[in-house]
């Protein structure tokens, strides 16, 4: 599993493939969530693996606090950050920046697998604990994006 939580700063963190720092299983229907490394930690840094077994992705949003940065390791995903698209395969990345409308989905055949890492943290890894309980997309509630410190601003991309 792993040397050290991420939770037992200063130590080295290091995790088995597909391990979640806390051995957790974690659903969002579509695609499963694993967390790398969780908060408090020195830098407010939340990364987090998601594998799609399925095509789909979230609802355009945005954070008012958070930089979201995506890196790909496997499939093919299409992004919409403000008004550029961009279709990414494994080995680019792209960030986000905080306060632009964003999207995202996984378009590919077979499997997907990103990195997103969210810098600071914010209430990100409280939004994805609440919403992997019903083992479905993030529902689209502007209550519940907001309280997480986020905009809920449209539907999921169509991948048709």
């Amino acid at each position: 599993m792993s040397e050290a939580r991420s939770t037992d700063w200063p130590k080295a963190l290091l995790l088995a493939a597909g391990a979640d720092c806390e051995g957790e299983q974690r659903s969002l229907g579509i695609s499963t969530i694993t967390f790398k490394v969780i908060t408090p930690n020195p830098g407010d840094l939340l990364i987090l693996e998601n594998t799609f077994r399925a095509k789909g992705g979230p609802a355009h949003h945005l954070h008012y606090d958070q930089e979201e940065w995506f890196y790909i390791l496997e499939g093919e995903f299409l992004f919409e950050v403000g008004e550029q698209r961009f279709r990414l395969y494994p080995g680019d990345s792209l960030l986000a920046p905080r306060r632009v409308p964003h999207a995202w989905a996984f378009v590919g055949e077979a499997r997907g697998r990103i990195l997103i890492a969210f810098l600071p943290a914010g209430k990100m890894e409280a939004f994805f604990r609440e919403v992997t309980k019903a083992n479905a997309m993030p529902p689209q509630d502007p209550a519940l994006w907001r309280a997480h410190g986020m905009e809920l601003l449209g539907p999921p991309l169509s991948i048709a």
